[in-house]
């Protein structure tokens, strides 16, 4: 037999940071998780893109974590990994305000029904929606650009994702692509157990400048100008420059964050440049960012010529009944509750303002 598809107001897709301070707000404004609405996660546990992040990242060197609504963030030793310490923090958050979110469970596409609803198609079952919450992040879409011979390199090629600390670098002459943040500080710790090289695409900023609040605001009004006008969103370090910390200096002087232009080309052993010179790598380490998680989303169409989505706010322009929370000027950990609660007060309204012409369910 084939289940019947199950009905909701809601379908919030990801339960990271952006999924969760959405279900929160979710249940504030009325509606009833597994009744109103239903929470998706395709990982086994709590704990978003957190759970997947390197051991080596700790409380001291992470760039801050901010608490979901209603709990405070938990004071481990700044030596503690970051980690497992925000899984438990998630998995609690879930229990304390009975979030039932279900996993793990995969969302495959959100498609047009011809009575204003969408179906939402899972390894768990179909579902019918008045309305979806995209709360997919990017960790699982790491990008990695091509150059030419790069099938031939006999070495190791890595993404941020893959890292799992410096200890299987010992030794090796490692090339870091990347000027972003994980980048940098992956680069600083294999340095200290291998001879490490670093190329950007562009000259790295380094600014000494306290990232406050006026600066936030400058960043996201140039997000958000990029997104109202349907293009992809920057990356936070295009936007803000890097942080010049006494660490960063010091590692400057040394020599570490010499940077070289992009190569052009690889070969079996390493990567040259236009000019002749080459480098030989045992390992590239491509720190080269990541894309919006959003292919589910393709049957509705919601990208412009620009080459994305535009954006009215956390609602798609197109689309009242489609909210991106965790995209665009809403990426930070801090953006993301405010933006959920947002979302949440614009659903609510549609969903009081319309109702879905009378049809039956056929599977």
């Amino acid at each position: 037999m084939i289940d019947s598809p199950r009905e909701v107001d809601v379908v919030v897709i990801g339960a990271g940071q952006a999924g969760l301070s959405s279900a929160y707000f979710l249940r504030k404004a009325g509606l009833s998780p597994g009744d109103d609405f239903v929470v998706f996660d395709h990982s086994d546990g709590p704990g978003g893109a957190w759970q997947y992040r390197w051991p080596s990242l700790t409380f001291e060197t992470v760039h801050g974590i901010h608490q979901l609504p209603g709990m405070s963030v938990p004071t481990p030793p700044a030596s503690a990994s970051v980690a497992p310490v925000v899984a438990e923090y998630f998995g609690a958050y879930e229990a304390q305000f009975d979030l039932a979110v279900r996993r793990p469970v995969s969302v495959t596409s959100v498609a047009d029904r011809p009575d204003r609803r969408l179906t939402v198609t899972t390894s768990a079952g179909t579902w019918i929606t008045r309305a979806v919450i995209n709360a997919t992040g990017t960790w699982d879409k790491p990008f990695l650009p091509y150059y030419p011979g790069q099938e031939v390199f006999s070495g190791r090629q890595l993404h941020t994702v893959d890292y799992g600390g410096k200890a299987s670098f010992a030794g090796e002459r490692v090339l870091v692509v990347g000027g972003g943040a994980s980048g940098i500080q992956l680069l600083l710790e294999i340095a200290t157990v291998a001879d490490t090289f670093w190329v950007t695409r562009r000259e790295p900023e380094f600014v000494d400048r306290p990232f406050d609040i006026e600066w936030g605001r400058e960043v996201i009004a140039r997000v958000e100008d990029r997104v109202r006008r349907g293009l992809p969103p920057e990356s936070v370090v295009k936007s803000t420059g890097y942080r010049l910390t006494p660490e960063i200096a010091a590692a400057r002087e040394a020599g570490v964050l010499r940077r070289r232009p992009m190569f052009t080309r690889m070969d079996a052993t390493g990567v040259s440049w236009p000019d002749g010179s080459r480098l030989d790598v045992d390992t590239i380490l491509w720190a080269t960012g990541f894309r919006a998680a959003l292919d589910h989303l393709a049957p509705l169409r919601l990208r412009g010529h620009g080459g994305g989505i535009t954006m009215d706010g956390t609602r798609v322009a197109a689309d009242p009944r489609i909210h991106l929370v965790g995209y665009g000027p809403s990426a930070s950990t801090i953006g993301t509750n405010r933006a959920g609660r947002t979302a949440v007060r614009e659903l609510k309204r549609y969903l009081d303002a319309s109702s879905p012409l009378p049809q039956p369910v056929t599977v």
